[in-house]
């Protein structure tokens, strides 16, 4: 049953009209935004929170409104190809399309009040913070962007005008329409493949297995946006032997080799406190069975492993780039991306030597880059957002 929204969110100035609707013939508004399709009379919210029926069509009730906003290395989102040991502002709002049992971040992605939302921020003002603190590029993370998409999609466009590169983390539990929209303002973008089976998206996700995959497939044949995947791994739920090897087998034939692949850890969360923090040892070996599947980048997340965070060229083998968690050490690649030692270029966005930001994490206070903030009239140096990558989308 949809939860009824006060008069006076409907009518707060975060309420503004949403895109990807339509009237039914009873009555009701259809948000076509997410494969959930929710009908909703007017007053009505669906399961994200965020999205409602007002008098004249379906609204997000959130546009400007953020859970906080913070710096953190590009490496987090996690993006290991993609302007390596760069700064990233990051922010996310409240409430998400699916209701994962397991969500690392549930106390944004679940919460059903409006003071999770306590910063805001116009577009303008994320460009001018991303950079005046000197920050390559701005993600859409920590719930998933598709339920804000009016503002996303206004904070990426404020972006590309300022030569901001776009990030976003995301489900990818999105429509054909909404997708197409969404990604034409997206550089780069990491999607969370739950599992490879309907049965854990149904009654662990309150999803269906399909529509991700079709985004999947959207991305990485129809975008020139970069795209990076990962799969948190919980133990007994979708770390099987069969469930990883069908997995790595259809990323391998139908999205290729060089579609970068995270393997994370998970630890005990939201409505899964009884399940055990994934063992290492599962995390080897999902990475080495993605790699007999002819995988070049695979990489294990949230534990400390320098082999498994490390990138090696496709040609030689070479070590190009050391990592252990979000920390670079030894860089093997030339200005132009090449492997120092046989050439091979590394596929991804690679623009010169990589960034020195390391594995720091900075929350930023978005009033200050208001009209009237105390940095609202610093000096701004822009070249180092402005500077154009080369973009790779192969070896």
């Amino acid at each position: 049953m949809p939860e009824r929204i006060t008069e006076s969110v409907l009518n707060a100035p975060s309420t503004v009209e949403g895109r990807h609707w339509e009237r039914l013939d009873d009555g009701r508004f259809q948000c076509n935004v997410c494969p959930r399709f929710c009908r909703l009379h007017e007053g009505q919210r669906g399961p994200c929170f965020v999205r409602a029926a007002g008098p004249n069509g379906i609204v997000l009730t959130s546009y400007g409104r953020s859970s906080g906003f913070c710096v953190d290395p590009i490496e987090k989102k996690p993006l290991n190809h993609f302007l390596p040991g760069s700064p990233v502002l990051s922010f996310g709002t409240a409430g998400c399309n699916l209701t994962c049992k397991f969500c690392q971040n549930w106390d944004m992605s679940k919460s059903r009040e409006m003071d999770t939302l306590a910063d805001a921020a116009s577009p303008e003002t994320l460009v001018r913070a991303a950079t005046g603190i000197g920050c390559r590029s701005v993600a859409f993370t920590y719930n998933d962007p598709v339920i804000f998409l009016e503002y996303a999609v206004d904070v990426a466009v404020a972006c590309r005008e300022a030569g901001i590169k776009r990030v976003a983390v995301s489900a990818g539990y999105v429509t054909p329409p909404a997708r197409q929209e969404f990604f034409s303002e997206i550089d780069a973008v990491n999607i969370d493949l739950k599992a490879f089976t309907e049965d854990f998206y149904h009654s662990i996700c309150g999803g269906h297995l399909e529509p991700v995959l079709e985004t999947l497939l959207y991305l990485v044949h129809e975008t020139p946006v970069w795209t990076e995947i990962t799969t948190l791994l919980i133990p007994g739920e979708n770390d099987s032997d069969e469930g990883l090897n069908n997995m790595r087998g259809w990323i391998a034939e139908n999205l290729g080799p060089s579609v970068l692949l995270h393997f994370s850890a998970f630890h005990p969360d939201w409505k899964m406190p009884d399940h055990p923090p994934t063992p290492h040892a599962t995390l080897i070996r999902a990475r080495a069975i993605a790699q007999g599947h002819g995988l070049h980048n695979v990489y294990l997340g949230n534990v400390h492993d320098a082999e498994g965070s490390s990138t090696y060229c496709a040609g030689c083998g070479a070590r190009l780039v050391e990592r252990d968690w979000y920390q670079l050490g030894d860089w093997g690649l030339d200005a132009h991306g090449r492997c120092l030692k046989c050439g091979e270029e590394m596929a991804g966005v690679i623009d010169g030597p990589p960034g020195t930001w390391g594995r720091r994490r900075l929350p930023v206070r978005l009033k200050d880059f208001e009209p009237g903030g105390r940095k609202h009239n610093q000096p701004i140096d822009r070249s180092a957002a402005l500077r154009t990558p080369t973009r790779r989308r192969t070896p």
